[in-house]
């Protein structure tokens, strides 16, 4: 139960400082292949290469902390 504690608390803060950092960072949320479209009185975003380069760099890190 602590093991798990410690390490939902580590997760907690690595999410925050990504959210302190990402506004700073001009590529993410922008990048080729994220959709956007605006209309008159609707917008669309669907960060799509975006998510996928953020899953592919969660699953790298999470492959080194399992080994």
């Amino acid at each position: 139960m602590g093991k798990s504690l410690v390490i939902i608390g580590i997760i907690i803060v690595i999410i925050g400082l990504v959210f302190m950092v990402a506004p700073k960072i001009p590529f993410l949320g922008k990048l080729p292949g994220d959709i956007y479209i605006k209309r008159d009185n609707f917008t669309f975003y669907f960060p799509l290469a975006t998510s996928i380069i953020v899953s592919i760099i969660l699953s790298v890190i999470f492959y080194i902390f399992r080994r």
